[in-house]
């Protein structure tokens, strides 16, 4: 090799590179914890950028829609309070949201809880006979029923003792959980304003991230930086508004039908069903899980209604509703939606199973249109 000033460059830092990966494997433990910290340190502002491309579905929406330029006096005067206003309409309806889960919602489940201890006590002993009538026959089945001796008085006096004793503990930990919702509710305004600062300057943005690109990278590698990034908005937004509106849709019918049948909990379940719904495949057998439970203690005949009328619903919901408002907006195959949302849940969660179906959605686009072309650059057709 010729050692001349570039390739002794070169072997500099690939020395530097050396030791460094090194370093970084000796004290990985450090390596962690620097990056545990800058991620705290970070995160508000990553939260915030979460917000903020949540907000800007419906503000932008709300900007292309409510604040059209008519005539070119008031075009400028609209340009100029088309973007705060759509933010502030965003908000008061995002918030709105909130406050009627809050204010709706939240009571009714804390009535259903209180209601609920009342309704185990007067089924168990009716499913217990109900049980010995059915099998009556079996002496093992009814030996085993008649061990079942549920003393409540003593479960609650139980209950009781459990809190005296734990009521110091509890105590203990006040000052803790309160610092926790401080730092909390802290840390969600800050990532709050800034992602509305965002939403407010995100042309800005767009520009200085644009010039950024261009002033340390070759130009020909912007173009398909930019095109990924084209993608993965679209993408994650199409997903987001299709399985918002799909979960609105499918909370609402189950509301109406559940009122028109008077089965229990109609409002409960239908907003329970509708945020549950928001997990694919499996969110909403989630709710219903939930919902069949709450009727099966007031009744055990509503609760098989309950199942029917939820099979029945997600049929035509899953043939005929999704498919419309959601369509193809990832453009992923079954089988890699299945895939992503089981590694998204193993690895993150709910989060996981939300972020994953756009993300593997976008990768699988840029595969697929890399293998197109190189199976044309081979002239090759399958």
């Amino acid at each position: 090799m010729d050692l001349n000033k570039e390739n002794m460059r070169k072997v500099r830092e690939l020395i530097v590179f050396t030791i460094v990966i090194l370093i970084a494997l000796w004290k990985y433990t450090l390596i962690v914890d620097f990056l545990g910290f800058l991620f705290n340190i970070c995160f508000p502002f990553l939260l915030g950028g979460a917000i903020a491309f949540v907000l800007n579905v419906p503000m932008s929406f709300l900007e292309r829609n409510l604040f059209q330029s008519e005539g070119a006096g008031k075009r400028r005067l609209r340009k100029k309070l088309a973007r705060p206003l759509s933010l502030t309409l965003t908000i008061v309806c995002v918030f709105g949201v909130i406050a009627l889960v809050m204010f709706v919602v939240i009571p009714q489940l804390g009535a259903t809880f209180v209601s609920l201890g009342r309704n185990i006590q007067i089924f168990m002993p009716n499913a217990l006979e109900w049980m010995e009538k059915l099998f009556h026959d079996n002496e093992e089945i009814m030996a085993a029923l008649e061990s079942v001796n549920m003393d409540w008085d003593k479960l609650l006096n139980s209950a009781v003792e459990f809190l005296k004793n734990g009521a110091g503990n509890v105590l203990d930990s006040t000052m803790s959980a309160a610092r926790s919702i401080i730092s909390s509710m802290t840390t969600f305004f800050i990532a709050f304003v800034f992602s509305c600062y965002i939403l407010l300057q995100k042309e800005s943005l767009h520009v200085q991230v644009k010039k950024i690109l261009y002033a340390y990278l070759p130009e020909k590698r912007i173009l398909p930086i930019l095109e990924v990034c084209s993608l993965t908005y679209q993408t994650f937004s199409s997903f987001l508004t299709g399985q918002c509106v799909e979960a609105l849709i499918l909370g609402s019918m189950f509301f109406v039908v559940m009122g028109l049948l008077r089965l229990p909990y109609a409002l409960l379940v239908g907003v329970l069903i509708a945020f549950t719904a928001l997990i694919p495949i499996f969110g909403a057998f989630i709710g219903c899980i939930v919902g069949a439970f709450l009727i099966l203690m007031v009744n055990p005949v509503q609760a098989v209604i309950f199942v029917g009328l939820f099979l029945a619903l997600q049929q035509i919901e899953g043939n005929l509703i999704y498919p419309k408002v959601v369509g193809n907006s990832v453009g992923l195959p079954s089988i890699w939606v299945l895939a992503a949302v089981s590694i998204g849940g193993s690895l993150m969660g709910v989060v996981g199973m939300l972020v994953f179906i756009p993300l593997v959605s976008v990768v699988y686009t840029l595969f697929r249109g890399d293998v197109y072309k190189r199976l044309e650059g081979k002239k090759i057709e399958i």
